[in-house]
């Protein structure tokens, strides 16, 4: 599988998205579904890793979903107010090279 760009996948969010009438919800709407996401994520390392294994009658999902529909829910908020991820990542890259630069103990390159 081809792998796509933060931009690509913005499109293809978009996409989607544009063929319904209620198009994006509104910023509150996506933060609440944010949230929930995460919490969602949540229980689901905790069933994982934590001390809270699931219930026989409890549905099988994976982190690895829970991850996709935050991202898909991530892209959805930033296309609804013409945020570009591309470079709010590389301004956030930007911030962590240099106010934390010297915060963590690098690795040995040697």
């Amino acid at each position: 599988m081809k792998e796509k760009s933060l931009a690509e996948l913005q499109r293809e969010v978009d996409q989607y998205i544009s063929q319904f009438k209620e198009g994006y919800f509104s910023p509150l709407s996506m933060l609440a579904r944010m949230s929930e996401e995460v919490g969602e994520l949540a229980r689901e390392v905790n069933h994982r890793f934590g001390e809270k294994p699931k219930k026989a009658s409890e549905a099988d999902n994976s982190i690895e979903l829970e991850l996709g529909d935050i991202l898909f829910i991530t892209i959805c908020f930033a296309n609804s107010l013409g945020i570009d991820l591309t470079e709010a990542h590389d301004k956030v890259m930007h911030k962590f090279n240099t106010r934390d630069a010297n915060r963590w103990t690098k690795k040995d390159t040697e």
